[in-house]
């Protein structure tokens, strides 16, 4: 499954989070978007990290990335702490949290810097961050990657909405979840307000509906949309689901940067068979907190439940 020929590269958070859900709670718990990306993209390309953290950021958990073939030569150490966040889940409903404290220390002067191994690489993804930011990395690259894709929040939305705006046109994958896509776009209907992003250059928007799945919509190489919905996976027992979408765009973006190819290249099957993987590395890790069961994951595994979702979603 892997390639190890194959990089992508990942601009984010490594944090530490404190998450309380049903099932327990665990303190200072590695987290942040570009840790959970990279260790679900791992299992399928060789990722690279740029990130900050503090100088109280545990050495053990750079081993553990190192020992996945990570790239954390853009990690920078800085004179501070790491960023960290703290939540509560309702523990009748798992798609509702609480945050209960952020403090971005040394990620609030965060500027991301890509060095000469970084500009070359093919396949990027933009993790949520300032969208000014996202733009800033997209620039430094030495030509534009095979793949670009992005996420993003409702705080940008509301907040950061014209540099948001500048970036879309730029990328070809645009990750969102319902509420995000309607709120940027002022439509209701998912389908249409996919086309909408779609119109401004993306070639791909993933609709992220969390424990309902996803939809996708693309254009095929005819000009023509193509919509996929894919469900999510059910598992039991669901721990704790920090980081589930950036998990799966890890192993979404991960698969694709597996192909080689160019965004233009690749084909509505391969779109969706990297959601279906996207969709494993999620259901993987909201089985533990943290990081705990992306340590444990094996390919034999991934491929596994690749083969469980098959039948669970065909009719003959």
């Amino acid at each position: 499954m892997i390639n190890n020929n194959n990089k992508i590269l990942v601009v984010g958070s490594v944090a530490y989070d404190s998450v309380e859900t049903h099932a327990g709670k665990r303190t200072d718990a590695l987290g942040g978007s570009a840790a959970y990306f990279a260790l679900a993209a791992s299992y399928f390309s060789t990722p690279a990290i740029v990130a900050v953290v503090g100088e109280d950021f545990e050495q053990t958990h750079i081993e553990f990335f190192e020992s996945r073939d990570i790239d954390l030569s853009g990690l920078q150490i800085e004179n501070g702490a790491t960023f960290r966040w703290s939540g509560k889940y309702d523990p009748n409903n798992l798609n509702y949290r609480e945050t209960i404290d952020t403090q971005l220390n040394v990620f609030a002067e965060f500027k991301p810097i890509l060095n000469v191994e970084h500009k070359a690489i093919d396949v990027l993804f933009l993790a949520n961050i300032q969208p000014d930011l996202q733009l800033d990395v997209l620039n430094q690259t030495s030509s534009k990657p095979k793949i670009v894709a992005m996420d993003s929040m409702n705080l940008w939305i509301d907040n950061n909405q014209e540099d948001l705006l500048k970036l879309i046109p730029k990328v070809d994958i645009v990750f969102l979840d319902e509420t995000e896509l309607r709120e940027l776009t002022g439509i209701k209907d998912l389908i249409k307000a996919s086309k909408s992003i779609i119109s401004m250059g993306p070639r791909v928007v993933i609709i992220k509906k969390g424990e309902h799945g996803l939809l996708m919509n693309s254009i095929n190489t005819d000009n023509s949309f193509s919509l996929f919905a894919c469900p999510a996976l059910p598992v039991d027992p669901v721990i704790d689901p920090t980081g589930a979408g950036d998990c799966f765009a890890g192993g979404f973006m991960g698969h694709l940067a597996s192909l080689g190819k160019n965004i233009s290249e690749i084909s509505t099957e391969e779109l969706r068979k990297a959601a279906v993987y996207g969709t494993i590395m999620g259901s993987i890790a909201v089985q533990g907190f943290s990081i705990e069961q992306l340590k444990l994951v094996s390919t034999k595994k991934i491929e596994k439940r690749y083969n469980e979702f098959v039948k669970l979603t065909t009719i003959s």
